[in-house]
């Protein structure tokens, strides 16, 4: 096929445009089951990972018409899902956001939105997964897109196995890093029974990191009442540290627990593990209470920190 005339080249395009249109649902009226069109959702997207970006912004980084994108803001703002406020440099221009149920309304759409692209992902082998990631790479590139790093590795939901991994590496990488004896394995073996035993997909969740093949980090979100989530047990190997999969990880329990409805995230650590602290004070928890107490054989200082969603 890349041999063969420039016509036969502009079919397969157009038949492969079809067939991924078709795949993940963007001909429906309603994006992922939802009420908006692509283009709404695309919007809300930008608007979601972006500081109080001008309409100007907006239009450049989507390429959309100025009036056809006034047109898409001025429903979303009826919707209230959208607000604007004067600019503190340039009262003349307008800093556009979400709302707080403009914020709801992503976060229900970026769910559903993760789990059938994991969906799709997961139904093939992961060789047949990085060549996809990679051919989609190289689609972007040669039209034109920014060039990326490629992602290193995946994230998947658990699976049979993955719970005895979570207690033998939480013991052997906390006694190797700290000196924590056997009571912590046995805490985190406690945490992970309860998990499996009273497991609510609908409000409950772990995710698993893997590169190669081979598992390398873990995070767990539990229902702790119904508008407080728990953060527990976020783990990522020596190895595979500096790539943001602790970052990652915490950012998936972030945002599933807004789509469950949480208002709130909680999460008890120690002083003493500063990378984990330092994400979960990036990710925009804030310290509400310490005590020291001894535990795992040491003296420590326990701390929770709180997330308003």
């Amino acid at each position: 096929m890349a041999g063969g005339s420039l016509e036969g080249r502009v079919e397969a395009t157009r038949r492969f445009n079809r067939f991924y249109t078709r795949r993940i649902g963007v001909l429906q009226e309603g994006l992922l089951q939802s009420p908006f069109s692509l283009a709404e959702a695309r919007v809300l997207y930008e608007l979601a990972h972006r500081e109080r970006p001008r309409a100007a912004e907006l239009g450049k980084e989507l390429g959309l018409d100025a009036g056809y994108l006034s047109r898409i803001l001025r429903g979303l703002r009826k919707r209230g899902l959208v607000d604007r406020r004067p600019s503190p440099a340039d009262g003349r221009t307008n800093l556009l956001g979400l709302t707080r149920r403009g914020k709801a309304s992503f976060a229900t759409l970026d769910g559903r939105s993760r789990q059938e692209i994991g969906a799709m992902l997961a139904a093939l082998p992961p060789r047949g997964q990085g060549r996809l990631v990679d051919a989609m790479a190289a689609i972007e590139e040669l039209l034109g897109g920014a060039r990326r790093p490629a992602v290193p590795y995946l994230l998947r939901s658990h699976q049979p196995g993955d719970m005895g991994w979570v207690v033998h590496r939480h013991g052997v990488l906390y006694a190797q890093e700290y000196g924590w004896d056997e009571r912590f394995e046995g805490l985190v073996a406690e945490i992970v029974a309860r998990f499996v035993k009273r497991f609510d997909p609908k409000r409950e969740r772990c995710w698993i990191a893997e590169q190669d093949g081979e598992i390398v980090g873990s995070v767990f979100l539990v229902r702790q009442s119904r508008t407080v989530a728990r953060l527990r047990l976020m783990l990522v190997e020596p190895k595979a540290r500096g790539m943001g999969i602790g970052t990652r990880l915490v950012g998936e329990c972030i945002r599933f627990a807004r789509q469950a409805g949480y208002t709130t995230i909680t999460l008890w650590t120690n002083s003493v593990l500063r990378a984990a602290r330092h994400i979960y004070e990036q990710s925009g928890f804030r310290l509400v209470h310490e005590e020291p107490h001894t535990s795992f054989g040491h003296d420590l200082v326990g701390e929770t920190w709180d997330l308003k969603l």
